[in-house]
């Protein structure tokens, strides 16, 4: 669920206390006219005044501050437009715009600033990333911004960093890790003694507490942060405090709580003009009636939720929303419109994670490379036929001044041992450059398969897919108004069950191709789905286990590799050892990853790998080779088989 933050303030400008005296001050500073940086600053503090009650009023005021600081080249004050225009942005829901501000201020701070400005710069830059959902911007703007608040060691921006970071990896999923975050951000709000800075990390702790199913923790949590917003009388922890409390009762299935929280926050977000907490307020509620069967409950928080996520331009919640609206219309037998409100979510996860253009990106780079590999080989192999011909000169020339000195044959030899020498290296290089070319050659064809084999997933997925699902669609109306005997009704539904189990194994096999949870979650995750999933089937016992991954996600060419080669190791022992039990280890540490797969079959003979002719043995030494993977295996008859695979990651 994603959190509000308290955006601290850019500018080094001194503070006022806002009372009717400093009031008239900074009128009368304003009517005096002046064109120089006391006047921006005046302009930005009168505006201030009117922040809370008459915002258009307020930004009014900064507008003007921001455009004297252009004119008269007041970077600093340029800048700090972003401090005082950024929290009425965000509260309108004008995160686009907002956006734009905070990184115009960061590249001034990049030329005029200090190393606390910009980690504060950062810091804004990727609140509002988060606010758009593009979690993996939030989360790289800030660890740069961790990163210059503990090289001025503030209290305050280390509270706000990692409080932002524990509630970017809370909407990835890494409850834990966020919770971790959290409980660091709420150290230093504690050694600040601010009851906000403390709500806002006890917000985090509560909502991991939620996602990890220890509702009676977040229930205590959420009733501290009540309190505070009693304290301070601040309407957004007001409304952090009861949507967290809807959650949690709705997890421990205290219906009546539940729907009473959900409707207070919309009632009171729309009372503040707050709507993103009503937006999310209809995504719990959908969420509550779906899980209830409550189809026209459901319909109208969905429809509710999507227009609001429409208006503020929020794409992962609109994609939750969509999915949410197929799910109820499979429910209520609308496959149709269940299957449109699904295609429609891919389409917008498509562009949230944006994996064709990266995965173009990096054939045109792979292309690139190959050429300019291509360049140089003919550039030294012309080089080098040069150099053959002066060989021979010299050659010439030595014979006809063979008879001149002892002293010139020296000279003519050590030039002749020299001339030689760089032949040598060049002919290393050449040979260096064209095992570069077939890596490069190797990498293009392996990232031509993972984007053929994402095409052929999403083709079987999205049309083939949609077209059973309209069959079914089809065959479930004609059922409805065919009469049938006893016997053809058993073979017609016993046909309908057959339509659903080819629905799922062509999902499962989209799934084997490209995997979602591979490019979502890490690789961590998609092994431990894909063992889980081979267990499930019955087929063989498989115990994943993971060491040291956490924070050392490989990069992704490298993550695809292991997970093939797993998925081509537990085929090969599924087809050939008659084992029942397999141990998949995977091992992160400083420079290396290493994997290792053992199973309890009736092994073989390791001699025979040398003349294997399998295809998916020799797509598991391709990709070693282009990795540098070092590979060991051993077996004998009746003793089971162990495959230890070793990459080096620096």
């Amino acid at each position: 669920m994603k959190h509000l933050f308290i955006l601290l303030c850019l500018c080094s400008l001194p503070l006022y206390s806002q009372d009717a005296r400093h009031a008239d001050s900074l009128r009368s500073a304003l009517q005096q006219g002046g064109r120089d940086t006391n006047q921006v600053n005046a302009l930005y503090r009168y505006g201030e005044l009117f922040e809370d009650e008459q915002p258009d009023s307020a930004l009014s005021y900064y507008l003007q501050a921001h455009e004297l600081a252009r004119e008269i080249q007041y970077l600093r004050g340029e800048a700090a437009f972003a401090s005082f225009c950024l929290p009425t942005l965000n509260n309108r829901g004008e995160y686009r715009r907002a956006l734009d501000i905070a990184r115009e201020a960061l590249e001034i701070y990049k030329r005029a600033g200090t190393r606390r400005d910009l980690a504060v710069a950062y810091l804004n830059v990727g609140s509002e990333w988060q606010y758009l959902s593009d979690f993996q911007a939030a989360a790289d703007n800030y660890l740069e911004a961790l990163k210059y608040a503990e090289q001025v060691n503030d209290t305050r921006l280390l509270r706000m960093t990692n409080n932002n970071l524990a509630s970017v990896f809370l909407s990835l999923s890494q409850f834990e890790k966020g919770r971790d975050y959290a409980r660091t951000g709420l150290q230093y709000a504690c050694q600040l003694n601010n009851d906000g800075a403390v709500a806002s990390s006890l917000y985090n702790l509560a909502t991991a507490a939620v996602y990890l199913e220890r509702y009676d923790t977040a229930l205590v949590l959420f009733h501290e942060i009540e309190k505070i917003a009693q304290k301070l009388n601040d309407d957004l922890f007001y409304l952090d405090a009861w949507i967290g409390k809807a959650g949690a009762y709705d997890g421990l299935g205290v219906r009546q709580k539940a729907l009473y929280y959900f409707d207070k926050v919309i009632v009171f977000s729309k009372q503040k003009e707050v709507p993103e907490y009503e937006m999310y307020a209809y995504m719990g509620k959908a969420e509550h009636y779906l899980k209830y069967n409550d189809h026209a409950g459901a319909a109208d928080a969905i429809r509710n939720g999507l227009v609001l996520a429409e208006q503020l331009e929020t794409r992962f919640e609109r994609k939750d929303l969509l999915l949410k609206a197929s799910t109820l219309n499979e429910k209520t037998g609308n496959y149709k419109e269940a299957l449109r409100y699904f295609k429609e979510a891919q389409v917008l996860n498509d562009s949230i994670t944006g994996e064709n253009h990266r995965i173009a990106i990096a054939n045109n780079e792979a292309r690139y490379e190959f050429n300019k590999k291509e360049l140089a080989i003919s550039s030294l192999l012309a080089e080098n036929a040069l150099h053959q011909s002066q060989i021979k000169q010299q050659r010439t020339v030595n014979i006809a001044l063979a008879a001149g000195s002892v002293l010139l044959l020296l000279i003519f030899f050590l030039v002749y041992r020299n001339v030689k020498h760089k032949q040598k290296l060049q002919k290393q290089r050449i040979s260096e450059l064209e095992t570069e070319k077939k890596l490069t050659a190797t990498e293009a064809i392996i990232k031509g398969e993972e984007q053929e084999r994402s095409r052929l997933a999403k083709d079987l997925h999205d049309g083939l897919g949609g077209m059973l699902s309209g069959v079914k669609y089809t065959l479930h109306n004609m059922k409805e108004n065919l009469v049938l005997t006893e016997d053809n009704a058993r073979a017609f539904e016993h046909s309908l069950q057959m339509l659903d189990s080819s629905i799922s194994e062509m999902r499962r096999v989209a799934h084997n191709m490209m995997p979602e949870s591979l490019l979502k979650f890490g690789l961590d995750a998609a092994l431990k789905d894909f063992c889980s999933q081979v267990t499930v089937s019955g087929i063989l016992r498989v115990s994943y286990q993971s060491f040291g991954l956490s924070g050392k996600e490989p990069e992704q060419s490298l993550a695809i590799t292991i997970y093939r080669v797993v998925q081509e190791l537990l085929n090969n022992t599924i087809k050939h050892a008659a084992a029942h039990n397999v141990i998949v280890q995977l091992a992160a540490e400083e420079v290396q990853i290493t994997l290792t797969v053992e199973d309890d079959g009736k092994g073989f003979d390791t001699a025979s790998l040398g003349s294997a002719k399998g295809i998916g043995w020799k797509n598991i030494l391709s990709r070693l080779d282009y990795h540098n993977g070092k590979l060991d295996v051993r077996s004998s008859p009746d003793k089971g088989t162990s495959v230890y695979i070793e990459f080096r990651t620096a």
